[in-house]
C-alpha cells in the first residue's frame, strides 16, 4: 500500500538538531549516473537547485522535501531494526540454551557408586509418586504392616493417629521389603567390614596385616568352638588356680588385682580411665588425671528412691544366679561346689552394689571430680594397694604418692575397702570368695573370645533383664572388636578412602547456612542470642583430617610387639587387652587424644568443631555422588547434628520452635485424619523441638545445596531426576537414622517433604494429599 506524501514526511522527518547542523544526505540518496534524456537532465538540475536551497534555508528544506527520499530512509531504518532484533534474538537463544543445559538438562552419574545408588532408589518408595502414605511407614517396621509384626512410629504415644487407625491403609502397607539406607552406625560397620575383608592386591603395612588377621581370626568360629573353655581354664592356672574347680595357690589379693588390671583390662572393684578436670578447663589447662570410679557391677541392681540405696531385686536376681551357674558348669566346676560359691559370690556382689549410686545421684551430691593424692586415698581405702595397682595399670609410667587423682564416688570407694577387708579376713584360709569374684569378672571380660556357649548365656541374661533384643551378627561383633584394638589402623585406612576436599566443602557450606538460621529465629531474650552467636562465631568447623592421623611407619612401630595368629582368636584378644594398657599410658602423658575418629557424629573440643571421617562413608556420602545426593543425605545429617549439639535447649529460647512444631504437626494431622486417624493432641516440648530440629535441618541442607549450585552450576544426577527432586528423594532415604533424639520424633521425618512442598516453588511438582481442601487451608511453616 502506497503511503501519502504527508505520511512519508512524518515518518522520515529529521530532528531539529540534525537540520540545524546542516548535515548532507548520505551517498545512498544520490541518483545513479546513467544515460539520461533532456527531461531527466532538467529534473536533475532542478533537484540540485532545490538541494542547494534547502541547505542554505533549513525551513525551506522542511517544507519542500522530495517524496522519493522518504521511502528509502524508512527502508534503511527497518532493515537496521530487523538486524538488531535478529542479533538480540540470537544472543538470547544462546544464553537460554546455556542456562537450560546448566539447570534443566541433567548429566547422568555413571560411577559404580552411582549405579548402586540408582538401583537402590528404584527399589525405594518415591515421595513424589506417593506423597500421602509413604511417610506412614515407620523405620522400625521395615515396611511391614502392623499385623506382620512391624512397629509403627506412633506406637506408645497416647492419642497418636497411628494408634487410632484400625484397618485403614493396611492393604497398602503390605508388600515386599523396600531398600533403605541403614542407620549411620550400621553403615560404618558395613564399610569397615568391606575394608577388612578385602584381599591385599598390593603390599600393605604390617599393622594393616595384623588388623585384618585379627578380624579373620574372630570370624574363624570353627577354631573358636573347637577350643571351648580350655583357653580360659589355662589362664586361670596362670593366675594361681581357683578353689571352684581345683586347687588354689592362695595368691595375694593385691598381686592378683594388679595383674588383672595390667594385662587383662579387668577392674573388679573400681574403674579406671583418663581425662581432664573440668574445673581446670576454663583456665586452659590440658593436664590429664587418673580418674577412679565405681565399677560396672555384674549383678543387676536398681536404685531405690525411698531407701536411697541400690539393691538387687528378686525378679532379676534369679536369672543372674542361673547364668552364673551356667558359667561354672561350662568351666567344669562340680555341681556340689557351685551352689556354695554362687551364694558367696552373690552375697559379696550385693554388698558392693549397695554402696554404688547412679550418675545423677552422685552429681546431685557433688561426688564427681573429687581431688586427692594417692597417699590420701590410701588412708581412706586401705584394703587396696593404690600405688601398686595404679603403677601396674599405667606401666611403665612413674607414679608417686603425691600425684593427684580424681574420684567420682568416694563413699563407694571407702565402703568397698571395708567390705573387701572384711571378706578377706573372714575367708583367709578357705575358698576366698574375693578371688572367685575376681576370676568371674575376668571371665566376663573374655567372653567375646570364647565359644558361643558363653556369649549365648550372657545374651539370655540380657534378654531376661530386658537389656537386649538378640545376638548381633558375628561379623558385626568382629568389626567392633577390631575397631577397639586397631582403631588407629582403621582410621588410617579410612583416611585414604575419604574425599577430604568434598567433605570439607559440605561441612563449611552447611555450617554457613546453619549460622544464618540462627539470626532468623525470634529469640525470647537478646542476651541468649548474643551468647549463642558469640559461641558459634568462635567455632572452627573442620574434618578430623590427616594431620591427626599417625603415619604408616608410626603404626608399624605402635603394633610392633603385637603378634597375630589367624587361628587363635583367644590369644589375639588377650594381647589386645594388654595393648590397651599402653594406650591408657599414652593418654595420661598427653601423647594421644581420646577422640573417636571413627565416630558418626561431630564433637566439640575447645573452639574446634570436629567432624570424624566415620561420617563420610558410603552409602551416605561418596566422591562421585551428585552433590544433590550428598547434601540430601549427609548435609541433612550434619545440620541435624549441629542443631542437637549447639542448640540442645533452644525450646526455652525461641517461640518459633513451638510455632513450627505445631505447624508441621497440623499438616500431619490434616493428612492422617483423612487416612483414618483422629484424636488430635498436643506435642510435648521435647517433641516440638525435635520436629523443629529436623524441619530446620532439611531447610539448612537445601539452602546450602542451592548456594553450592550458584557457585558451581553443573551437577550430575541419578535416574534422570532433577536436582531438587534428587535432593529430596535422597533425604527420604536417610530418615531411619537412629540417635538419642529419634524417640522424640512423633512422625516419620520424610513427611517434612510434603510440608515443604505444599506451598513452595522449590519442589519440581506440587505434593497434595487426598484431603486437599484442609491441606491447602493450612499456613506455610
Amino acid at each position: 500500500m502506497t503511503e501519502s506524501p504527508m505520511e512519508l514526511e512524518l515518518s522520515v522527518k529529521p530532528s531539529q538538531s540534525e537540520s540545524g547542523r546542516g548535515l548532507r544526505p548520505p551517498p545512498l540518496f544520490q541518483l545513479p549516473l546513467t544515460a539520461q534524456g533532456p527531461s531527466d537532465n532538467d529534473q536533475q538540475t532542478q533537484l540540485q537547485v532545490e538541494l542547494q536551497l534547502s541547505e542554505s534555508n533549513p525551513e525551506a528544506q522542511q517544507q519542500a522535501k522530495p517524496r522519493w527520499i522518504n521511502p528509502q530512509r524508512l527502508l534503511l531504518l527497518l532493515l537496521g531494526f530487523s538486524l538488531c532484533s535478529a542479533i538480540l534474538g540470537l544472543f538470547y537463544h544462546i544464553h537460554y540454551n546455556n542456562q537450560k543445559s546448566n539447570f534443566q538438562t541433567v548429566t547422568p552419574c555413571l560411577s559404580p557408586a552411582c549405579r548402586w545408588a540408582s538401583a537402590r532408589l528404584s527399589m525405594s518408595v518415591d515421595p513424589f509418586t506417593r506423597p500421602c502414605d509413604y511417610f506412614l511407614f515407620a523405620c522400625e517396621s521395615d515396611m511391614l504392616s502392623p499385623d506382620q509384626g512391624g512397629r509403627q512410629r506412633g506406637e506408645g504415644i497416647p492419642g497418636h493417629p497411628q494408634n487410632l487407625k484400625e484397618n485403614a491403609g493396611r492393604t497398602e502397607r503390605k508388600g515386599p521389603r523396600k531398600e533403605k539406607i541403614p542407620d549411620r552406625r550400621t553403615a560404618r560397620l558395613q564399610y569397615l567390614r568391606e575394608i577388612l575383608g578385602k584381599s591385599n592386591d598390593s603390599p600393605v603395612s604390617t599393622a594393616v596385616q595384623k588388623a585384618k588377621g585379627f578380624y579373620h581370626s574372630c570370624l574363624d568360629t570353627k577354631s573358636i568352638e573347637s577350643a571351648g573353655a580350655d583357653p580360659f581354664l589355662a589362664l586361670i592356672q596362670k593366675l594361681g588356680g581357683w578353689a571352684v574347680s581345683g586347687p588354689w595357690n592362695l595368691t595375694d589379693f593385691n598381686s592378683t588385682l594388679s595383674l588383672l588390671m595390667r594385662d587383662y583390662a579387668t577392674f573388679p572393684f573400681f574403674n579406671l580411665y583418663v581425662g581432664r578436670d573440668p574445673n581446670e578447663t576454663p583456665r586452659g589447662t590440658t593436664k590429664r588425671y587418673i580418674q577412679i570410679d565405681q565399677p560396672d557391677l555384674l549383678i543387676p541392681v536398681r536404685w531405690n528412691a525411698k531407701t536411697l540405696k541400690s539393691q538387687a531385686e528378686t525378679q532379676t536376681l534369679r536369672p543372674f544366679l542361673e547364668s552364673c551357674q551356667r558359667y561354672l558348669a561350662l568351666l567344669g566346676a562340680p555341681s556340689s561346689r557351685s551352689m556354695i560359691h554362687m551364694g558367696t559370690f552373690v552375697s559379696l556382689s550385693s554388698e558392693l552394689a549397695v554402696a554404688a549410686a547412679p550418675m545423677h545421684i552422685r552429681l546431685s551430691r557433688g561426688q564427681l571430680y573429687q581431688r586427692m593424692t594417692i597417699a590420701e586415698l590410701q588412708e581412706q581405702a586401705p584394703a587396696i594397694d593404690w600405688l601398686g595397682c595404679l603403677r601396674a595399670a599405667f606401666h611403665p609410667l612413674p607414679l608417686f604418692k603425691e600425684d593427684h587423682v580424681l574420684l567420682h564416688n568416694l563413699p563407694y570407694i571407702m565402703q568397698m575397702s571395708r567390705i573387701v577387708d572384711k571378706w578377706l579376713i573372714k575367708h583367709k584360709l578357705s575358698t576366698s570368695p574375693v578371688h572367685t569374684y575376681m576370676v568371674l569378672n575376668l571371665l566376663h571380660t573374655l567372653i567375646p573370645a570364647l565359644d558361643s556357649r558363653f556369649s549365648e548365656t550372657a545374651n539370655h541374661l540380657s534378654l531376661a533383664l530386658g537389656e537386649a533384643e538378640g545376638v548381633a551378627d558375628r561379623w558385626k561383633r568382629c568389626v567392633l572388636e577390631t575397631e577397639r584394638g586397631f582403631d588407629h589402623v582403621l582410621t588410617h585406612l579410612l583416611s585414604d578412602r575419604t574425599a577430604h576436599r568434598e567433605a570439607e566443602e559440605i561441612i563449611q557450606n552447611i555450617f554457613s547456612s546453619f549460622k544464618s538460621t540462627l539470626h532468623e529465629l525470634k529469640w525470647t531474650h537478646q542476651k541468649a542470642l548474643q551468647f549463642v552467636t558469640k559461641k558459634i562465631e568462635s567455632l572452627i568447623p573442620r574434618l578430623w583430617s590427616t594431620k591427626e592421623i599417625i603415619s604408616e611407619a608410626e603404626l608399624n612401630l605402635l603394633f610392633s610387639k603385637v603378634t597375630v595368629d589367624r587361628n587363635n582368636f583367644f590369644s589375639n584378644y588377650v594381647q589386645l587387652l594388654s595393648f590397651w594398657r599402653k594406650r591408657r599410658s599414652q593418654l595420661l602423658t598427653g601423647q594421644a587424644e581420646a577422640a573417636d575418629t571413627l565416630s558418626v557424629t561431630p564433637f566439640l573440643r575447645g573452639d574446634e568443631l570436629f567432624f570424624p571421617m566415620g561420617m563420610f562413608i558410603p552409602p551416605l556420602f561418596h566422591l562421585t555422588y551428585p552433590r544433590a545426593m550428598n547434601y540430601g543425605l549427609m548435609g541433612f545429617l550434619i545440620a541435624k547434628d549441629l542443631l542437637h549439639l549447639i542448640l540442645h535447649d533452644v525450646y526455652s529460647q525461641s517461640e518459633m520452635v513451638h510455632a513450627i512444631g505445631e505447624c508441621v504437626w497440623a499438616h500431619y494431622l490434616a493428612v492422617t485424619k483423612e487416612a483414618g486417624g483422629g484424636g488430635e493432641f498436643s506435642l510435648s516440648a521435647a517433641q516440638q523441638q525435635e520436629v523443629w530440629v529436623q524441619y530446620s535441618a532439611l531447610q539448612i541442607a537445601m539452602q546450602a545445596y542451592h548456594q553450592s549450585l550458584k557457585k558451581h552450576p553443573r551437577d550430575t544426577s541419578i535416574s534422570g531426576l532433577s536436582h531438587t527432586r534428587l535432593f529430596l528423594t535422597s533425604f527420604s532415604q536417610v530418615h531411619c537414622d537412629s540417635d538419642a533424639y529419634s524417640n522424640f520424633m512423633p512422625l516419620e521425618p520424610s513427611f517434612l517433604i510434603t510440608v515443604i512442598c505444599a506451598k513452595s516453588d522449590l519442589c519440581p511438582t506440587s505434593l497434595q494429599c487426598p484431603n486437599k481442601t484442609l491441606q491447602q487451608s493450612l499456613q506455610t511453616c
